[in-house]
């Protein structure tokens, strides 16, 4: 089935849960900024997780299907767009974000998924390397996307329990284990507030606030970062590296974040402000295990309610 871009929003992009395994070859996971938002939109329609979703940028689009077909909007809320719920569109119907209400990234799904060609494993769009997803980059007006046909039908009119989302917030305070430099910047991490930077985007967070002084001195050698790691740079502003970060730094590592609140991360948009809480790796552990009962919970919910024509 076809849909088709009339406007194509401020970037959006084809994604999915990232590609495993290459990053020793300097090439990030990459994937949904948001997962969890992409994994519930996915698992409301009947797909598998991971299967490819469009992840919207703070300005939305406007789509238009060429055949009737269910659809889940989750993460960031836009107006007319109903959020965290099924929607079924008719063909030669359009669906059309309005105003951005809350949050930075919404992720659509439709059943059966986005028909895209994996790379490297993985069906995402890593934009700095213009690869996957659709051509290797951010959707444009009048583009065409083709999904699989879905066998998939869906009863009743319901929501999820929004119990079961994360605390999204545009100034959450977010669980961040001490890095291996940690020492060397006392608690000015977890003193203030910080707001996000315009300049922010899928590869690093970029925050100002309390500068963070280092009390150590010495250049240090490369090493690996990942998705979560705090950089503190020269200037002592903090990046909190995204999902297309690189895999090597050389900036101090103060902290790396809790991954149960890399959503609360990926929802923040220029303008927001975010706190930070010291917490232990044995509790980021426990917190991953109940975040993954929470949804499995919501797997088998749903299952009563999607199924196989």
């Amino acid at each position: 089935m076809d849909v088709s871009v009339v406007r194509a929003g401020m970037q959006t992009t084809v994604q999915d849960l990232g590609r495993r395994g290459h990053l020793a070859e300097g090439v990030p996971a990459g994937g949904a900024a948001d997962p969890f938002a992409l994994r519930v939109a996915n698992l409301l329609v009947g797909n598998a997780e991971d299967l490819p979703a469009l992840e919207v940028t703070l300005i939305g689009p406007e789509l238009e299907f060429a055949e009737a077909a269910w659809i889940a909007v989750c993460g960031a809320r836009f107006e007319n767009v109903p959020a965290w719920r099924p929607v079924r569109v008719e063909a030669g119907g359009r669906i059309r974000f309005g105003k951005r209400l809350q949050g930075c990234r919404a992720y659509l799904s439709i059943a059966g998924g986005f028909d895209v060609e994996p790379v490297m494993g993985g069906r995402g769009t890593l934009l700095s390397a213009g690869i996957g997803g659709f051509q290797g980059r951010a959707l444009r007006d009048l583009d065409v996307l083709r999904s699989v046909r879905s066998e998939r039908n869906l009863s009743g009119h319901w929501s999820i329990d929004e119990r079961v989302l994360p605390h999204y917030s545009p100034e959450p305070t977010v669980r961040v284990i001490p890095g291996a430099h940690a020492e060397e910047f006392g608690e000015a991490l977890y003193t203030g507030r910080f707001g996000v930077c315009a300049r922010s985007n899928r590869m690093g967070i970029r925050l100002e606030g309390p500068r963070l002084a280092r009390a150590g001195s010495g250049d240090l050698v490369s090493t690996a970062v990942a998705p979560g790691t705090i950089q503190v740079p020269p200037d002592g502003n903090p990046i909190v590296l995204m999902v297309d970060a690189q895999t090597l730094g050389g900036y101090p590592r103060v902290g790396h974040v809790a991954s149960v609140d890399f959503p609360l991360l990926a929802q923040l948009a220029p303008g927001d402000g975010v706190r930070f809480s010291r917490t232990t790796v044995g509790e980021a552990h426990a917190l991953a295990r109940a975040l993954e009962h929470r949804i499995a919970l919501l797997h088998q919910g749903l299952s009563e309610k999607v199924r196989s024509r």
